[in-house]
């Protein structure tokens, strides 16, 4: 059976399977395996409430999928005007308040 690896938000991997994928927490043993079902010509994979519940995703969230040719990579698609307002934000927060983080750092 061909196996690959790929990464998730820290702490968690997923290991992609031919015919299933496997959720678990880095060095733990699995915590969730799940078997690609029929829809029509293609395959689909079904997702738990929770884990769709702890990556924020819905029905209505667009996804993207990418490859680097081993592995599959799922990834929810963020609004990029929030996106770039948080990183305003942070500039801001850092122009105020760097000098102060960086003493509280040392």
């Amino acid at each position: 059976m061909r196996t690959a690896r790929m990464g998730l938000d820290a702490g968690k991997e997923a290991v992609v399977h031919w015919k299933y994928i496997e959720l678990r927490r880095k060095g733990e043993g699995a915590a969730m395996v799940k078997r690609l079902t029929r829809h029509g010509n293609s395959l689909a994979l079904v997702v738990d409430r929770g884990v769709l519940d702890l990556l924020e995703i819905d029905a209505d969230t667009p996804l993207s999928l990418t490859t680097d040719g081993k592995c599959l990579i799922v990834t929810p698609v963020r609004d990029p005007q929030k996106r770039e307002r948080f990183r305003r934000a942070l500039e801001e927060v850092n122009r105020r308040y760097g000098r102060a983080f960086k003493r509280l750092a040392h």
